[in-house]
């Protein structure tokens, strides 16, 4: 009997062990990483190239803080983001403290107010 415990004791610790292993790796590989567009200075005029050198990947959230009265976020194609123009329709954001979670591929963001975009208040995020 005591060695029927004991293996039914270890084998307990196996299963054990094998879940928190699981939920870590599962936490590592698709844990989500929060990114401030702009970091200290936010989404402002400038901010292009803020996103070169960085690692983003689908399930990403960037984080667009801004003054809504003066500045919005709208999500463009390659066209859009090198015209500075939205197209209709473009999905745009407004609340001055965005939350957006990255899909696969290649994203593109501007702001739409006039003159910003053309003054670096746009964005083109690849995610790996």
């Amino acid at each position: 009997m005591a060695v029927r415990r004991t293996m039914s004791g270890s084998i307990g610790a196996v299963v054990l062990g094998l879940m928190l292993a699981l939920c870590c790796v599962t936490t590592l590989v698709c844990g989500k990483r929060g990114w401030t567009v702009g970091e200290g200075s936010g989404w402002t005029f400038g901010v292009a190239g803020w996103e070169n050198g960085k690692a983003f990947s689908a399930g990403d959230v960037l984080v667009f803080k801004y003054n809504p009265n003066m500045h919005n976020v709208v999500e463009v194609d390659e066209a859009g983001y090198n015209s500075c123009m939205a197209g209709a329709g473009a999905k745009t954001y407004t609340s001055g403290n965005d939350k957006i979670t990255l899909s696969g591929g290649k994203i593109f963001y501007i702001c739409s107010f006039p003159g910003h975009c053309q003054g670096g208040m746009k964005i083109a995020v690849a995610t790996h």
